[in-house]
């Protein structure tokens, strides 16, 4: 069984979207980052960073930190969403997700929908970051189904629940035809709808 340490954010989606997906038994464990729960000294003995979200695999008794090495043991270990011939391609598209669109939508995050404002140099550069952003998964998109390639991957799950905050955004999703549409299919399918709603409150993914 997986408990999945988590808040209900992006990254955490991520997760809980993959354990749906894969149909593994799994217990989520909040973690209040309002109040700084990823900080104790417990949480801290099995996430360095103090990071969520946190994965413990009871039945091999090891814990693992960092969403996108979490995706890839859940991958490897279901055999589902990482196919072995792909992932030369899925880790480019995964690693992009991890050190570039996660981290710049959250700055934007931050100024443009947290902190408005406040400083009008971060509002501008995390927004144009944001929305060339968008505009390069939209090209990427325009050639490939799905960012890997023609078949829905671990990639993808990253990347969604980033662009599910598209509303926070400001940048209009809808002018991207490609990304809308790659966006609108994954909106679709159950376990993502199920793995969205981490904290079973009802919440469903933002529409277009």
């Amino acid at each position: 069984m997986i408990e999945l340490l988590t808040a209900n954010t992006p990254n955490g989606k991520k997760i809980s979207i993959m354990l749906e997906e894969i149909k593994f038994d799994y217990k989520v464990t909040k973690i209040n980052i309002s109040k700084d729960e990823q900080f104790k000294p417990e949480f801290k003995k099995i996430s360095p960073f103090g990071k969520i979200p946190v994965i413990i695999d009871h039945d091999k008794k090891i814990s693992l930190f960092e969403s996108g090495a979490i995706l890839i043991y859940l991958g490897e270990k279901s055999g589902k969403f990482y196919e072995k011939n792909q992932r030369t391609v899925i880790n480019q598209w995964l690693m992009g997700q991890m050190a570039y669109v996660g981290p710049m939508l959250g700055q934007h995050h931050q100024f443009h929908h947290y902190n408005p404002g406040k400083s009008e140099f971060g509002e501008s550069r995390y927004f144009k970051i944001s929305e060339r952003i968008y505009k390069e998964l939209d090209e990427r998109l325009s050639q490939s189904k799905f960012l890997a390639g023609k078949d829905y991957t671990i990639a993808d799950i990253a990347t969604f629940p980033w662009i599910a905050r598209h509303e926070w955004h400001d940048i209009g999703l809808k002018r991207f035809k490609h990304l809308t549409k790659w966006y609108k299919e994954i909106s679709k399918r159950e376990a993502v709808q199920i793995g969205f709603d981490l904290l079973n409150k009802g919440e469903e993914i933002p529409e277009v």
